[in-house]
């Protein structure tokens, strides 16, 4: 936990409200308490923060009474506790019947990532492996093109004492270069998607931050080179048993 400094003065509002309220720093927003005596308050906006859950709003405690014209009086807490002592805080709390309810931090944040796994992590999965077949899928069609439309100069090279390798190589050759130049538009078009993506679930309720870091792109580079792999043993195997008399009788 790390606790946030708020300003003495002024309201610190999450980037999402202030987007909702169309303000910035230095505005001044009017502010209408619905309970107690109802004063209508003049507040100016001093900080914005990024929050990732719901749309909050801060402000300093001793500021807020002041303007409320109030005692000091909290309703919540967040406490940063010596965790082999947890325990004997927890009995107190629990103790206490002004206490209503106690959260705890490391538990909610495993109820979260619970939920996330259960509900997104099948989701996650058959996305990669759909992924991973159509990149298969898109390299090998495109090796099986090549090939289709080179079987005669290919057979040719081999008439004229061109190994096997050799004609591979320059087959093959073609598709790795293909390959290695389409990755960094590949990762490029994968970015676009990924930050609309998460700008599409940019709401008042919640917020996702997009967070990609290089095992993202690693991952994505691995799965085209391994399905790029396959293919071109795929491919080199019928190229070594293509018949070379059926190739040089095909006509351009």
């Amino acid at each position: 936990f790390k606790p946030m400094k708020l300003p003495a003065e002024g309201l610190v509002l999450s980037k999402k409200m202030a987007e909702v309220l169309h303000v910035g720093l230095g505005d001044i927003i009017t502010v209408e308490v619905k309970e107690g005596r109802r004063p209508v308050l003049k507040v100016p906006v001093t900080a914005l923060v990024d929050e990732y859950i719901a749309t909050p709003v801060y402000m300093d405690l001793a500021a807020l009474n002041r303007l409320l014209g109030e005692d000091p009086v909290i309703t919540g807490a967040t406490l940063r506790i010596d965790k082999t002592r947890a325990a004997e805080l927890y009995r107190e709390l629990k103790d206490m019947p002004s206490v209503a309810a106690v959260s705890i931090r490391e538990v909610l944040v495993e109820s979260f990532r619970k939920t996330i796994n259960d509900n997104l992590g099948l989701m996650i999965d058959f996305n990669i492996a759909f992924a991973s077949i159509i990149a298969f899928g898109v390299v090998y069609n495109s090796a099986r093109i090549s090939l289709s439309e080179r079987s005669r100069e290919l057979a040719s090279l081999r008439v004229l004492g061109f190994t096997r390798g050799e004609a591979a190589y320059i087959l093959l050759g073609e598709l790795a270069l293909l390959i290695v130049a389409a990755l960094p538009l590949g990762s490029g078009i994968g970015y676009g998607l990924a930050s609309l993506w998460a700008e599409s679930m940019n709401t008042e309720l919640f917020r996702i931050p997009l967070v990609l870091n290089r095992d993202t792109f690693a991952l994505a580079i691995v799965v085209v080179l391994v399905a790029a792999a396959i293919s071109g043993l795929v491919v080199r195997r019928k190229l070594d048993t293509m018949d070379l008399v059926e190739a040089l009788k095909t006509r351009e």
